[in-house]
């Protein structure tokens, strides 16, 4: 449906029905079969009038309001206002569907995501020539099972019979006979199937229901009904594949989960244009047999019975309950009852189909049903759960008796006037909320409780439908619940704290949220072919099915139990189970799944797990204790006195416990399983690793006595503060405050700040011998003694400076202070250009600067030195006052970026690292991605890239008063893997043109200095605009770039990362690999000298050979090292500084500035072809050629760029540095 609100002159004429397209590329992936008519239902009613409002129903009710035609005084015609009933329609879209777009939006999903019924016509004549096949089948007489089994193994039909596996010594028979009845079930009979995701089809499911004279009371035992039901549903393929005439079809079984005793029989057709081929609806057509009336006791069924006879390991009888066994039991009476249930459901809940629809696209966008990748276990087959919690909601539950479930008796219908939003978010709301290990939940049923409340305790989590037979949760491991309410809180913090300008249509219903790198803090690749099960029982295997999905119970429990509060969540992921040919009897499983952790950021990094005190030594809660965690439980002495049973994971530094949690995995999947070595892979160290510093070079800096790390900078920050401020007394004015700029002061610095003491420093490799300087501000207490002139400022700093150096020299032994003037070739006299270098004696480098608030209010007057007059009648200046203009406006941007927004800037980020713990390491990251790919400082600033990060930290905004803190919202992640994850698929599919708005909400927006702060001199092509409280026109950290060219390189190197990301799943490529960068689109790349370098160490392949020591002692100091340290010296920075500035209109350079070691470049593309000449042209050029110039005489002035010359001026630029130049022809 569609709001038609165009008004047009003219007669009467049919307006054409009107379509909203969902991107192909956004929703779940469009297979061959989708076609192209899945928007029928979103567009207005064709048979409207062109010139007539429609209303926003007119698609469904086909109302046609009547126009009066009127004539104006201009002669046009007056179209009737809406009336007060389509008012109200819109009124209440924007109430029950959050907003009129997002109501669109939904109606135009919806379409697109159900089945092409127009194709059904084939679907039925197969299912016609199916119903009497089967009803035309004869009977067959009781038989040993393995007989029978051998008898159609002849036609290559399997028997996919369940454990415990008959014998020769079975005393029960197998039968067959044609089906007492045939109902079409499941989601295709009642309009309410939705396509899947990696084009699974849509399944058509035939209950069959087997008669009742093939059972025996006591076939509730040992899964002799299974191995019936098995036998029942081979008969049918055998018949099926020997059909007079034939059915054109596939045959082949699927077992659901991978359990036996679920398997289906799937028919699926061959495209041959037949009277019977529908593949065009792209679906399959499934057979269950189910069992209507039987003679087996239903009190048998109940989830405390025990109907598996096992021995245990002491010899006697095992009589535990089999919940599992029971509940697929029960499962096998379900498919007409549930049909009959969804459909009463549909009829009296005007927006329950298009609700079950939203909430199982929501739910298949996160794994939670089929898909050949990353589908979260336990929820395969599962479609009438998600019905069942629309029931729920509807119609509430059934009490429980007195004593149990207190907290769900007040959990009360909502009733059947919900809009299908409302009902899907109010399912949501209860997944969000609802504690499924401690609340059973019990849908209204019309027969009560068939089973008392009670016998479910041996269930972990327990939803009852509304037939009170079946336990839809009775398979679902603990750990899937945690993640989906995990999910159902993140998709409620994008609905309820969006911005309105922000839709979250897009992230709620079409995003991939299967990538397991951006959805979860950590992630193991489990191969499981090597596992052992050391706590194994036979009655545990037959309760599950199979040896797998014991195995992976058990596994999903203790890595649950392991990791207690230290996470969220944890998820098992694998592929969904595929069909298999009729002549293989049991599935096959997948043998390596992926574990998804999702981090509690308070409590995931705990150094020690405490067990029972030391007086429960000899308690059996002791003993389990040190049985789970083996060798790891020891007993120790805690500083509160306390002796208790302890488990202590050993740690060296801030990265390895960021580790804990694996370790924990990887230790409990070694004791419990044997599964270890590379049957475990893991990416944290890998990431580690681009963040970390060759070995050589850190065991050449700890045998210096290197200090290092973010607190060691900080500490020697402050102790510089204080040396400084103790000395007020000997400078002229009183120091008020020393404030810092650094990304090494804020924890964002990409490599951990290290250095060595100043004497040692010499006997460091000259290519790893670089001192990064931490920008410090200093700010003196105001006076009227400073000089009123911006010239005479810029000299009384100097000379501030000069004292400076000189007074803590004095003061500080081993303290080294150098006056350092200019940044660029040309000096001016009005710009702050003038810098303390500060060397301590421990060797930490810092940077100090100035800061005198005067000089914003003589820059302004400078730029607009006639501020009273309007701006039309302001003269224009020219020559040396337009010269004079221009530098002071080129001050002001460096004045206002480096002291008013940088420390701002600072504040906000040291704020957000300590707010959220994955911060810090994920704008590492995300600093070394962007310099490895050649783009930080020279085209993307450090500033932009935290910026970035922040944001995809904030997005969600603050969360409300009284739940909690920002770092316990469900979108925010939990460790700088994830979050690095996250900011390349935000760069991805981020539209830069229509800018970003970072809500730094804690920011300081205090005016500091000027009340006015003149826009910053922004280049016109710069493409980002990252606005912040402080500075809304979001161009302060981009004004120098990057520039659209830029840009669209940013976006397609993420989204070549993101694919990358995808391919770690498989485990055959590594993370380094995300971060080499392609050199295939450069016009031209300069090589650099490696032995030249200062930084070497930083670079992501560094050669070892380019700092190895080649003096007979390894601790020898080099002839010609100096004492003299010269902080941030980059030769190769400063050689690609000159470049950028000289050819800026000639080519755009590219260069890693952490450790890189060429220049890459391409050509401005104005220059590729030929232009007149002209003089002071900006590039250097060359006649063109007369094919250039095609030979007419009138364009004999034509010129090219003349690379040649550029190539020679670059190599007489850089002289020694540059070892070659490569270009392509």
């Amino acid at each position: 449906m569609a709001l038609d609100l165009k008004r047009k002159r003219g007669a009467h004429t049919p307006s054409k029905a009107k379509r909203i397209h969902v991107e192909d590329t956004v929703l779940s992936e469009h297979d061959s079969h989708s076609g192209g008519e899945g928007s029928e239902a979103s567009g207005s009613d064709s048979d409207a009038e062109a010139d007539t409002w429609n209303g926003l129903h007119n698609a469904q009710d086909g109302h046609e309001s009547e126009v009066e035609n009127a004539a104006g005084p201009s002669g046009s015609r007056i179209v009737k206002p809406p009336t007060g009933e389509e008012l109200r329609k819109i009124k209440d879209a924007t109430d029950l569907y959050r907003s009129t777009s997002f109501k669109l939006q939904i109606d135009a999903l919806l379409p697109n995501v159900r089945p092409k019924y127009n194709h059904v016509q084939p679907l039925e004549a197969f299912l016609m020539a199916l119903h009497k096949l089967l009803m035309g089948l004869p009977s067959v007489p009781p038989q040993h099972p393995l007989h029978a089994s051998r008898t159609l193994s002849k036609k290559a039909v399997a028997v996919p019979y369940v454990r415990p596996l008959p014998t020769e010594d079975t005393n029960w028979k197998v039968s067959f006979d044609k089906p007492s009845e045939i109902v079409l079930a499941g989601s295709w009979a009642t309009k309410t199937a939705v396509k899947g995701k990696d084009s699974s089809r849509y399944e058509v499911d035939v209950a069959v229901e087997m008669p009742s004279n093939l059972f025996q009371e006591k076939d509730y035992l040992n899964a002799r009904v299974f191995q019936k039901r098995a036998y029942y549903l081979a008969v049918i393929a055998a018949a099926i594949t020997q059909a007079k005439p034939p059915l054109r079809c596939e045959l082949f079984y699927e077992s659901t989960s991978g359990d036996p005793r679920s398997t289906a029989l799937v028919l699926r057709p061959i495209a041959d244009g037949s009277a019977t081929d529908f593949s065009k609806l792209n679906a399959q057509v499934r057979i269950v047999p189910y069992i209507g009336q039987s003679p087996i006791p239903l009190q048998r069924l109940s989830p405390a019975k025990s109907n598996l006879r096992t021995t245990a390991s002491d010899g006697n009888s095992n009589e535990d309950p089999t919940p599992i066994y029971n509940t697929a039991f029960m499962t096998m009476t379900t498919p007409k009852a549930h049909l009959l249930s969804v459909h009463s459901l549909k009829q009296n809940v005007s927006g329950f189909a298009d609700a079950l629809a939203l909430l199982r696209v929501w739910a298949n966008q996160r794994g939670y049903g089929l898909g050949s990748r990353m589908c979260v276990r336990g929820f395969e087959g599962k479609g009438m759960w998600w019905a069942s919690i629309l029931d729920l909601v509807v119609n509430g539950q059934e009490p429980l008796p007195t004593g149990l479930g207190k907290a769900n008796a007040k959990r009360k219908p909502l009733g059947k006037g919900l809009s299908s939003y409302q009902l899907f978010k109010a399912a949501l709301d209860f997944l969000a909320r609802h504690n499924f290990q401690d609340e059973p939940i019990f849908v209204k049923s019309k027969e009560g409780h068939r089973f008392p409340p009670g016998s479910y305790s041996s269930h972990g989590a327990v939803f009852v439908d509304a037939t009170s037979s079946v336990n839809l949760l009775a398979d679902v491991p603990l750990s899937s619940l945690d993640l989906l309410r995990y999910d159902a809180q993140a998709t409620l913090e994008v609905l309820d704290r969006s911005a309105i300008s922000e839709d979250p249509f897009q992230t709620v219903f079409l995003k991939e949220h299967r990538d397991v790198f951006g959805r979860f803090d950590f992630v193991a690749r489990v191969d499981l072919s090597s596992a052992e099960m050391q706590q194994a029982s036979a009655h545990l295997i037959a309760d599950h099915g199979s040896v797998y999905n014991a195995l992976m119970t058990l596994l999903i429990s203790t890595l649950k139990r392991g990791l207690g509060d230290r996470v969220k969540a944890i998820a098992v992921l694998h592929p969904s189970s595929d069909v298999r040919p009729t002549s293989q009897a049991l599935p096959a499983n997948p043998p390596v799944v992926h574990i998804g952790v999702v981090f509690d950021p308070n409590h995931a990094f705990r150094l020690v797990d405490h067990g029972p005190p030391a007086e429960e030594q000899e308690s059996e809660r002791t003993k389990q204790f040190r049985d789970f965690w083996g060798e790891k439980s020891e007993l120790r002495r805690f500083k509160d006195g306390s002796i208790v049973e302890s488990v202590v994971w050993d740690v060296k530094n801030s990265d390895e416990r960021a580790h804990i949690p694996s370790m924990v995995i990887q230790h409990l999947l070694q004791r419990h399983f044997s599964i270890g070595g590379d049957s475990v892979q893991t990416w944290q160290s890998q990431f580690d690793d681009v963040l970390k510093l060759p070995d050589s070079i850190s065991s050449a800096y700890q045998t210096a006595g290197a200090a290092a790390g973010f607190k060691s900078a900080l500490s020697a920050f402050d102790a510089l503060v204080k040396h400084i401020k103790a000395l007020d007394d000997q400078f002229p004015l009183a120091v008020l405050n020393v404030s810092p700029t650094s990304p090494a002061l804020r924890y964002t610095d990409t490599f951990v700040p290290i250095t060595v003491f100043t004497p040692s420093r010499p006997t460091l490799p000259k290519t790893a011998s670089y001192l990064p300087a931490m920008e410090v501000i200093i700010e003196f207490e105001k006076s009227g003694r400073w000089p009123d002139d911006l010239r005479a400022i810029q000299k009384i700093k100097l000379a501030f400076f000069e004292r400076l150096a000189t007074v803590l020299m004095g003061a500080v032994k081993g303290l080294q202070a150098t006056v350092v003037l200019g940044e660029r070739p040309e000096r001016t006299e009005i710009r702050d250009e003038a810098a303390l270098d500060i060397v301590t004696a421990e060797g930490w480098a810092f940077r100090a600067r100035i800061w005198h608030d005067r000089e914003a209010t003589l820059l302004d007057r400078l730029i607009d030195d006639q501020p009273h007059l309007p701006k039309a009648l302001r003269r224009p200046k020219t020559g040396e006052a337009a010269r004079e203009r221009q530098l002071a406006l080129e001050a002001r941007e460096v004045y206002t970026r480096r002291f008013v927004h940088s420390p701002r800037h600072h504040r906000a980020i040291a704020a957000l690292c300590h707010r959220f713990a994955a911060f810090a390491g994920t704008v590492r990251l995300t600093k070394r991605w962007f310099a490895a790919h050649w783009l930080l400082r020279g085209h993307v600033s450090e500033e932009a890239v935290e910026l970035l990060c922040a944001y995809v930290f904030l997005r969600a905004g603050p969360p409300p008063a009284g739940e909690g803190t920002a770092s316990s919202m469900a979108s925010v992640p939990g460790s700088k893997e994830r979050g690095f994850a996250q900011v390349v698929g935000f760069l991805k599919d981020w539209e830069w043109a229509a800018g970003l708005v970072v809500p730094l909400d804690n920011a300081d927006q205090t005016a500091e200095g000027t009340s006015t702060t003149p826009p910053a001199m922004t280049s016109r092509d710069v493409a980002w605009s990252l606005s912040t409280p402080f500075d809304p026109q979001g161009h302060m950290w981009t004004a120098v770039g990057p520039n659209a060219v830029v840009a669209r390189r940013v976006t397609a190197l993420a989204r070549a990362t993101w694919e990358c990301l995808k391919g770690l799943e498989s485990g055959s490529s590594n993370v380094k690999r995300i971060f080499h960068h392609p050199m295939d689109h450069y016009n031209f790349v300069i090589d650099l000298n490696p032995a030249l370098a200062t930084r070497n160490h930083h670079k992501l392949d560094a050669d070892p050979s380019t700092w190895a020591s080649k003096a007979k002692y390894a601790n020898a100091i080099a002839k010609d090292a100096s004492d003299f340290t010269m902080p941030s010296f980059d030769p190769f920075a400063l050689l690609f500084d000159d470049l950028v500035r000289v050819y800026a209109d000639t080519a755009l350079f590219f260069y890693d500035p952490l450790g890189g070691d060429r220049i890459g470049a391409v050509w401005q593309p104005s220059l590729r072809s030929a232009r007149p000449f002209r003089v002071l042209g900006g590039f250097s050029s060359m006649p063109a050629q007369k094919d250039a110039a095609k030979g007419k005489e009138k364009e004999k002035g034509l010129v090219v760029l003349n690379d040649t010359a550029v190539f020679a001026e670059i190599r007489r630029i850089g002289g020694g540095l540059i070892a070659g130049i490569s270009s392509k022809p």
